[in-house]
């Protein structure tokens, strides 16, 4: 991964430009932009361990349909959303900006702090616990999370979690095929370079 890489990633008004933009009725206005200081990886795949096809950005949405499949039956009505999907394939889906909050931690806690959605930005990867996550899409959330960090700088190196972290004995992704040690190695390196 190079600079050039992230000299890719450019963020206008809370949104990445070349990413496929799917707004999503399901976010909230951030009362402080400035707040912005954790970084939530999450993992999602619909149905359950199959990857590809629209469900995700469906239940983004709003507009799931609960017939496609059977286990849509008891999530077709949920409002949730996420900044970002990386999916298998590195590409790129932004639901809401970066500017407001996306529904995307449920009950939860960092340090002293409840209600992460307040002031977190959440990104999923189109994945599960125990599959391991592509090199294309390591490749894109480092670059990714280079960039926020670049604007957002409150989004420390201590500052990237999981949803099981922030959420502990209700969430567990992005789970143990999720390599943080590799992650953050790459995301040292990328500073590194454009130094």
């Amino acid at each position: 991964m190079t600079s050039d890489a992230n000299n890719l990633f450019e963020i206008n008004n809370g949104w990445l430009v070349f990413a496929e933009q799917q707004k999503s009725p399901h976010f909230t206005p951030r009362e402080d932009v400035a707040d912005i200081s954790l970084l939530v990886v999450h993992n999602i795949s619909l149905p359950p361990g199959q990857f590809g096809g629209p469900y995700i950005t469906d239940l983004f949405l709003g507009r799931l349909d609960a017939d496609a499949d059977p286990y849509f039956q008891d999530i077709y009505q949920l409002r949730v959303s996420a900044h970002c999907l990386i999916r298998r394939d590195g590409s790129i889906v932004q639901y809401v900006s970066f500017n407001d909050k996306a529904w995307h931690a449920g009950v939860s806690s960092f340090g002293e702090r409840e209600k992460c959605n307040d002031f977190s930005i959440g990104i999923e990867l189109e994945g599960t616990d125990e599959v391991p996550y592509t090199r294309e899409q390591y490749q894109q959330l480092v670059c990714l999370v280079a960039k926020l960090q670049e604007t957002y700088p409150l989004i420390s190196h201590n500052n990237l979690v999981g949803h099981s972290d922030i959420a502990p004995g209700r969430k567990t992704d992005p789970g143990p095929a999720f390599d943080w040690e590799y992650f953050r190695n790459c995301l040292q390196s990328i500073k590194e370079s454009s130094q």
